[in-house]
């Protein structure tokens, strides 16, 4: 089944260059969006399985409408696109939800893998740009901060998770259930105090267990 998509930038040579670099792949491009607003409104309209969003946009910048597709519907996996190789923009991204951050001068594999990723409900965020985020994030806890120490599995869950595995694959790699690695990041998750995985794999990057 295709996957579907709402491009949401400003410039339309550059909506247009990704339709081209997309033809032929399992991804349709079901609407087109030049302004955060218009983004939020076709997303409203055709719930579609991936947004593509522009960091820089008129009419609200692509971050504000990120935060506020997020609270609207929040089940639609969105990944920022941008000129900028910018850390402060990356952390922003990530902090506020999004699943992944692709450069405009990125290649066609790199786009329709992020674009497949996000649609079977993956981060896509790699551990060179976690590494990088963590300058600009302030840190949720200290180390030493936790609610209660994480067990010996918890460890290595959280390491495999910083590493980019989905749940599917830490289960085959640690020889346990699908439903127990689910248990196993929830426990991780309220124990070093974050919101999600991708929040949990920066957290481990920055500590050095990743």
């Amino acid at each position: 089944m295709a996957i579907r998509l709402l491009i949401a930038d400003d410039h339309e040579v550059v909506r247009s260059g990704l339709k081209t670099l997309l033809s032929g792949t399992d991804i349709d491009v079901v609407a087109e969006a030049a302004s955060g607003s218009e983004a939020l409104r076709l997303a409203a309209e055709l719930k579609p399985d991936v947004i593509l969003l522009d960091i820089r946009m008129p009419d609200g910048d692509g971050l504000t409408a990120l935060q506020q597709l997020k609270q609207d519907q929040p089940a639609i996996p969105v990944l920022m696109l941008s000129t900028y190789d910018n850390p402060t923009y990356v952390s922003r991204a990530v902090s506020l939800g999004a699943s992944g951050y692709i450069l405009k001068g990125s290649g066609r594999e790199k786009l329709v893998q992020s674009i497949r990723a996000a649609a079977e409900g993956e981060a896509t965020w790699t551990r060179e740009e976690m590494r990088r985020m963590t300058g600009a994030m302030a840190a949720r806890r200290a180390s030493g901060d936790l609610e209660a120490a994480l067990t010996q599995r918890e460890n290595e869950v959280l390491t495999l998770l910083a590493h980019g595995l989905t749940n599917k694959q830490i289960a085959e790699r640690l020889g346990i259930s699908y439903e127990t690695v689910k248990e196993h990041v929830q426990h991780v998750l309220r124990k070093i105090g974050v919101a999600d995985r991708t929040q949990a794999a920066v957290w481990a990057v920055r500590s050095g267990l990743a």
